[in-house]
């Protein structure tokens, strides 16, 4: 007999098998060589779409799924074991896990009537070994390598690509919630998700802290196309052969994008997948219930239907992390010294403080500092006490400022952290005494030394007028003026300008009133609508209230609001008969206006004022906040993985539109006038927090 003819191990081969009907053994060499195929590996995009449709109808019986994911999770874990990996190695594993990721993705989206058959578990025949997998599943196998990676090994150039990958293959494994819908049920299937959430303390905080350590930090790529072999041949074409494996012909956008010096090439990929990660992470809720184990990832036949009452939301592990999470002394974590702290992350509050003021035009951070401010107290009072509160206020009020052109909600989360912010007197007086020598970005006055409070009742009125005129929507209606009513105890040399729009706001919202209370005998006569530019800051408010006077008059018996009104007649009356005895030959110009009042202020006493108890409005989320922000979360992770407005991971990811049940989907995504992508599956009137 003669000897047997090689196996030409060639991609098309190994996909071939991978994907093909007969079940290879765990224990086959040819799950190494098929995780090790050469960097210049590359296979047509329909054939890789054809692969992926092949390995959706045999996974069910080779179980090559669940073997390729063991296999990466053992490859990550040798890693992990030994020191002085070589570089090489490193590529190899973002091989296999590019590798891995195209065809978990194609699975996931395939699922039918969005249920997902992953077929994790292998055959009686084909069993792990019990000292590899003890009592894991293939999934907690597999997410518990991944995220101690990501947790554990530090960031550098030979590692930078794997940590890149390793995130975005999280993305992909989690993504199983886009076929789930809006509200959580006790029957949704989500893997990999459930397995994050049953892995132990100690790793989950490791895993917060590094994810937010990544995202301050915001590790650029560490190398040029001319200094990394690997990645590099001399030939810009070579870029596209970077991923030996079947991904390697689906990667349409240049590699030069993460290298630019443009604007868009200043993204920092690991520090938005990073994020990416943990806003997935902490707002995932499980709807637990006796027929459901974490473990066995399974709900028994009867649960399906279990009444409310029977059921409730397993803790969220990373949630509570984030929640506890405390304040270094120094601006650096030692990350080893976490290791001793099971449950508390230690981070660097003050550099996430100015991160997330650098970064909150971006809507993903601004969705991070709500998360801070809702759920650590810690890192709340710690943004309180900050003296320099124009970092982050300065950002929010200029994206308020140009709402026309953000999400709704964005908006609703902006205008919440306001809401929380102003829950506490020491923030109400401190931005008052901030002044800004000038507000560049507002362009319908010139803003000079007027306060930071003086800036904040100006947009906060604009927003509130926007809403009058344009939206119509009660609950950001709401927002706004409670957060005006906790600053209004504390107002202090509110800017002229502000006053004005005070004054003009309450004029708006009367005509409003009157016209829907009994519009046959409450009109108001409209004042005039002049633009008076004073430039003085004594004692605005009156002046603004003495211009528009007769605003006040159909209030003031009115059974509802004479008890309110009654105390700016008081300063009207007193502020009147001060002119009165001045009269004049003719009328009145604006500076002697304000010359008699400023004048009059001294000897002014609040003796006959009314006192009122102060109002005070706070935030509460609402009962089923998950089904706002589990969809609002992974929009926000489509918008930025659709298009050329992401295109950081070596693998392309762009989710079948038609499989996810998660939120209205209209893909793909169209330019917004400022040619920045933005997301056409959201909903145009505001969906309620």
């Amino acid at each position: 007999m003669g000897a047997a003819p090689s196996t030409p191990y060639t991609v098309e081969h190994l996909v071939g098998t991978f994907v093909g009907d007969d079940s290879l053994p765990l224990s086959s060499d040819f799950w190494q060589k098929l995780l090790e195929l050469p960097f210049d590996a590359q296979l047509p995009s329909q054939q890789v779409h054809e692969a992926c449709q092949l390995l959706a109808k045999n996974n069910c019986k080779t179980r090559h799924l669940a073997k390729i994911l063991f296999h990466l999770a053992c490859y990550l874990q040798e890693s992990m074991s030994t020191s002085g990996v070589p570089p090489l190695d490193h590529e190899k594993a973002v091989n296999a896990v590019c590798f891995t990721s195209v065809f978990l993705k194609h699975l996931i989206e395939s699922a039918q009537d969005g249920v997902v058959e992953l077929y994790l578990s292998l055959h009686d025949n084909d069993s792990i070994p019990k000292s590899i997998l003890g009592d894991q599943t293939i999934e907690i196998l597999v997410m518990r390598n991944v995220l101690n990676f990501i947790a554990s090994v530090d960031l550098s150039p030979n590692t930078y690509f794997l940590h890149l990958e390793l995130l975005n293959f999280t993305i992909i494994a989690m993504s199983t919630q886009l076929l789930c819908g809006p509200s959580p049920r006790s029957n949704d299937v989500n893997p990999f998700l459930d397995a994050a959430m049953a892995l132990d303390g100690h790793l989950v905080s490791s895993v917060v802290c590094k994810l937010l350590l990544n995202y301050i930090s915001r590790p650029r790529v560490p190398f040029n196309r001319a200094s990394y072999p690997i990645f590099y041949d001399g030939s810009e074409n070579s870029m596209l052969k970077r991923v030996g494996s079947a991904a390697a012909n689906i990667v349409l956008l240049p590699f030069s994008y993460l290298i630019s010096s443009s604007s868009e090439g200043s993204r920092d990929p690991i520090a938005d997948s990073s994020l990416h990660v943990l806003l997935v992470l902490i707002h995932y809720h499980k709807f637990a219930s006796e027929g459901y184990s974490v473990i066995e990832n399974q709900v028994s036949a009867s649960s399906d239907s279990l009444p409310k009452e029977g059921t409730h939301f397993s803790d969220n592990p990373y949630c509570k992390a984030l929640e506890h999470a405390t304040a270094c002394e120094l601006d650096r974590v030692e990350f080893e010294d976490n290791a001793h702290s099971d449950q508390h992350v230690k981070l660097p509050f003050s550099l996430l403080f100015d991160t997330l003021g650098m970064c909150l035009a971006d809507e993903t951070a601004v969705l991070l500092l709500y998360s801070l401010l809702q759920g650590n107290s810690t890192f709340l009072e710690y943004v309180l006490v900050r003296t320099d509160l124009d970092t982050l206020l300065m950002p929010i009020l200029e994206a308020l400022y140009d709402a026309r052109r953000r999400t709704a909600n964005q908006i609703y989360m902006l205008l919440i952290i306001l809401l929380i912010l102003s829950q506490d007197s020491s923030f109400n007086a401190g931005v008052h005494k901030l002044i800004l020598p000038t507000v560049p970005w507002y362009k319908e006055r010139l803003l000079l030394q007027s306060s930071l409070g003086s800036l904040m009742v100006i947009i906060l009125i604009r927003i509130v007028q926007y809403n009058l005129s344009k939206l119509r929507d009660v609950y950001l209606h709401t927002t706004c003026l409670a957060t005006l009513a906790n600053m209004a105890p504390h107002v202090h040399h509110l800017s002229p300008y502000a006053s004005q729009r005070l004054v003009s706001l309450f004029h708006m919202l009367s005509r409003k009133y009157n016209k829907l209370s009994d519009p046959r005998d409450k009109k108001l006569n409209d004042a005039e609508n002049n633009s008076i530019e004073i430039s003085s800051f004594v004692d605005m408010v009156v002046y603004a209230i003495m211009h528009k006077e007769d605003v006040f008059q159909p209030f003031k018996n009115h059974p509802r609001f004479s008890e309110l009104i009654e105390n700016i007649y008081t300063v009207l009356e007193f502020f009147n008969s001060r002119m009165d005895a001045q009269r004049m030959d003719g009328g009145w110009s604006v500076n002697e206006v304000l010359q008699v009042v400023t004048v009059n202020c001294r000897s002014w006493r609040v003796d006959g004022m009314k006192m009122f108890t102060q109002l005070h409005f706070t935030y509460e989320q609402e009962s089923h906040p998950e089904e706002f922000f589990i969809p609002y979360v992974w929009k926000l992770v489509l918008s930025k993985w659709y298009g050329d407005s992401y295109p950081h991971t070596l693998c392309e990811f762009e989710f079948n539109a038609t499989a996810i049940n998660l939120f209205p989907a209209d893909i793909p995504t169209k330019k917004l006038d400022n040619g920045v992508e933005g997301n056409t599956f959201q909903n145009s009137d505001f969906d309620q927090v």
